[in-house]
Formats: C-alpha cells, structure tokens, sequence
C-alpha cells in the first residue's frame, strides 16, 4: 500500500484540479459518497440509525457536510455540529452546506457549544469526525480541543474523515489531542502519519477510497510503501523441488564474546530458520565450546582470540581467508564495545564485498568513524540500528531521531549509500535512492532481549539466498514481526522471547506462501 505526505497529498489535489481539470466540488462529493458508503456498511443494521458529525470550517467540514447529506437520503436522522460560525464556511464547503436543511445544522464555534449537545454524541450510533483533514500543522485547542475530547468521551463508535483530527498526517505526531477513531477512511492514499505511531493508534481500522484521481497521478507521486501480507508475499520466492542447499547460500556470521554467546548462537540458529542453506558462526576461539553446544544446524569457526573472550587484529587474517565461498556476512552480535573489537570491524567494513549485514556492537564501531561507510567495498551494506544506536551513528538525540524516522532514515541511507533498517514499532526501511517502507508487522511483545539478534541472522539468511538488499530488508522485517505474531496469538505479548520468535519463522514463510 503506497503512503504519502501531507504536502505531497495537497499537490496531487492542486495537479487533479490545474491539471486535469477535476473540480473541487466533484472530489468533495466523492470524498463524502466514499466515506457516506462506508459508514452504512459498517454502522447502517439498525433500524433507525443515528449519526452526528462534528465538523470544522475547511474541506473536511465540507466532506462532513457531504456525508450528512448522502446519509439522510438513505433515512438516516443527522445532526451536524459546526465549529464555526455561518460566515466563516466559504468555498467548496459552503456550497455542500447549503444543500442540507438548515434544521440539522447548528452552530456552535465558541469553547462549551459543544458541550451542551453532549447527550445527542453519546445517543449516535456513529459519531462523525470532519473537524480537520491532512492540512493541520498545529495544536489542536480551545474549542476543538474541547471537541475532540467530547468525541472520545462519548462512548460511541467513531469513523475519521480522511485522518483522524488532530494527528499530523505527515508523521503521525500527536497535536495535543486526537480523535481516537475506529474506522478512518481516507482518500487518494494512505497518509504517514495513520500508518506511523503514535498516529496509527488513533487512525483505527484504515479504508482507503477513491475520489476520481488518475492512475498516473497517484503513481507518479512521491511517497513510500506500507508492508503488509499482500505488499510482501509477491516477494517471496518458491523453491524447486530439486533445490539443495547449495543454491541456497553460504552465511558467515562475526559475533560474540563473554557474556554475549546468547547474541551469536541466536543470529546464527536465525539465519538457520530463514532458510540458509549453510550457516559459519565466526566466535572467539575461546568461546566455541560454549557456541558449539548453543548451535546445532550452524557450524563454527574459532578465531585467534588470545583467551581474550572478544576479538581482536589477530582474526583479521582468519576472516578473510573464510570469507571465500562465502554469499552473504554479517557483523555484531554480542561483540563487545572493546576498542581492539571495533578497530577490527571498521577495518572488515572496507575490505567486505560481498553484502553485508552490521548490527548492534558492529553498529557502534561504525559510530565511532563513520567515514567508514565512505570507504565500504560492498554495495549491498545493511544497517539495522534502533533508535539509540542511530543516535550514535547520526550525532543526534534519541528523542531527534523518534521525531523523525522517516526523514532521518532517508537522509542517512542516501548520503553513505547504504541500506538502513531503523528498529522499533513500525520499523522504517531506507534504501541508498530515498525509498522508504514501513513494517506493518509485530507487536510490543517484541520489547525483548535478542529480537535484533533474530533480524540480524533473518537478513543475513535472506542476502545469502541472492534477494536483492531492499528485497531482503522488506521481506526480513515483516517476517520478523509476523512470526512475533504468530507467537502471540497463541502465547498472548507479554513475555515473548526471541527464541520463540526465531522458531516461528519457518511458519511466517508458510503463511506468506500462502
């Protein structure tokens, strides 16, 4: 499902109307038969349904208006409580309020209007919100505020007008208060911010409607990509029945040291679930033992480590001589912050050819000199920070990095040229040409020890099988977070562990199969 921004969306309206020469009236009568439809689909069973729709002085009060109208054609009784005074409607919106009976209509645009209605909200069958559309950019107060917290209190079920009021529909960021919708129907395209948390909290179930825009103007727009079950499956490649595991890569991961075996045998044993057809846990010498009773299907490979625990210059010799044969690599797991550690990673990151996974303690030796990047070798280099580690990597805040992702990712991937997952609820996929996805899968149950080790060895496992690297990304974080799923329909969120979501990815790939 392809979203967009809030700008890019108000241009596409501009280029519909300038270029094509659809009028303004007819996209607002689209708009509302669009949501009108949905609304009877949903909440029309009664025998005398009710709805109240709570609507502001712009095109969204227009829609509003709009879908008052359709409703009361199909028996509906409406009331519509308008934000503003009669003179304040102009446009598009009020040539829609005119075509209603003035007797459904009133007025209320001053701080407690509102409130004295509050027994016809909490009597609707369905409660309308058209206060604002995507053009908000500021705190919603005074008697919106009001508004909106009358809505959510009312205690009835709640359908958004092309964005729930309230939430940037750029970046899903919360102005002040929101609408909590049940069902938001939005139009065109989906919008970042109901598919980008918080926003998507409040967005509900998703309805996407179509208001007469052409093919080409949607396509050609700039935006991003929402991964669900349909986006991803298409990616997904079956296997021949006469396949073997030659065909399906050799992976080397670098990881571990005292205290981080967990890390390294949770990447591999991972990489193993995603279908790599052979898998070489690299760990220091002294540590294999504990390794080789923590994986099974992988094998290992001691490395020079002077009972050190963690790994210094004197592997370097050894990983390069391993890396032949090799499809894929991937360096973090359980490293350990150790200068010696990181000396050696960064230098591994400009020699590396082949694609490349970096995670977790390999993410904080990059952070260290990024200019390392500038040097890569490899053109396939895959980054999956979480928010923290992309701090690190960018010299920002966490909180900068939260109030971005989207921008932050694009930014990084396209200025260093690499492929970068940025972890956490929605993760952001970036790739080195500004294309942006955003993982419709997982759950809080994945707020847990090792869930990146898991990713680590799922991308790892997925370039080794010759997916391209944005291919892999896409399809590895999705299945990441819907074998999460399958974990918590069965298990519930709470206590979730990694292991149970490496287990389940062998199922992930089966349901994507179809």
């Amino acid at each position: 499902m392809k979203v967009v921004s809030a700008e890019t969306m108000q241009a596409i309206d501009r280029r519909v109307i300038g270029e094509f020469g659809v009028a303004g009236l007819t996209l607002m009568e689209n708009a509302g038969r669009g949501c009108a439809e949905a609304i009877v689909a949903e909440f029309g069973r009664e025998v005398r349904s009710k709805a109240v729709i709570v609507a502001g002085k712009g095109n969204n009060g227009g829609d509003g208006f709009v879908i008052a109208r359709l409703l009361q054609q199909q028996g509906w009784e409406v009331k519509v409580f308008v934000l503003a005074g009669r003179g304040e409607i102009s446009g598009d919106a009020a040539v829609n309020l005119d075509r209603l009976a003035s007797a459904s209509v009133i007025f209320c645009p001053a701080t407690g209007g509102l409130a004295c209605y509050s027994a016809d909200l909490a009597g609707a069958s369905v409660i309308v919100d058209a206060l604002f559309g995507t053009g908000l950019n500021s705190e919603v107060k005074g008697a919106y505020a009001e508004a909106v917290a009358l809505v959510n209190g009312a205690g009835r079920p709640v359908v958004a007008v092309d964005i729930a009021s309230g939430i940037d529909a750029s970046s899903g960021r919360l102005l002040g208060i929101a609408v909590k919708a049940d069902l938001t129907v939005t139009f065109g395209l989906a919008k970042f911010g109901q598919v980008l948390y918080p926003g998507a909290e409040y967005t509900g179930r998703l309805k996407v409607v179509e208001i007469g825009i052409p093919a080409e103007v949607t396509v050609a727009a700039q935006g991003g990509e929402f991964l669900d079950v349909e986006t991803v499956s298409s990616l997904l490649k079956s296997r021949q029945r006469s396949a073997h595991k030659g065909e399906f890569g050799h992976c080397l991961l670098v990881a571990g040291s005292t205290g981080k075996t967990g890390a390294a045998a949770m990447a591999a044993n991972s990489a193993v679930r995603a279908g790599a057809g052979l898998v070489t846990l690299a760990v220091p010498a002294s540590l294999n033992a504990i390794l080789e009773v923590k994986v099974t299907e992988a094998m290992t490979l001691p490395l020079v480590d002077l009972e050190k625990g963690y790994l210094c210059c004197h592997a370097h010799d050894q990983l390069t001589m391993a890396l032949s044969g090799k499809a894929a690599i991937a360096i973090g797991p359980g490293l350990s912050w150790n200068p010696e550690t990181a000396d050696l990673v960064r230098r591994l990151v400009t020699e590396i050819s082949l694609p490349l996974v970096i995670d977790a303690d390999g993410l904080n030796a990059v952070a260290e000199d990024i200019s390392v990047l500038q040097r890569k070798q490899s053109a396939s280099v895959v980054l999956t920070p979480h928010p923290g580690e992309m701090a690190r990597l960018t010299g920002l805040t966490t909180a900068a990095v939260e109030a971005d992702r989207l921008g932050v990712a694009r930014e990084f991937a396209g200025r260093y040229g690499v492929y970068l997952v940025l972890k956490g609820a929605r993760t952001i996929v970036a790739t080195p040409a500004g294309e942006l996805s955003i993982n419709g899968s997982g759950n809080p149950g994945m707020a847990s020890g090792g869930m990146g080790d898991v990713l680590t060895g799922l991308l790892v496992a997925l370039l080794g099988q010759g997916y391209p690297p944005d291919v892999a990304c896409r399809l590895g974080v999705f299945l990441h977070g819907l074998a999460a799923d399958l974990v918590a329909a069965d298990k519930g969120e709470i206590g979730i562990s990694a292991v149970d979501v490496q287990e389940r990815l062998p199922y992930a790939f089966k349901k994507l199969m179809g």
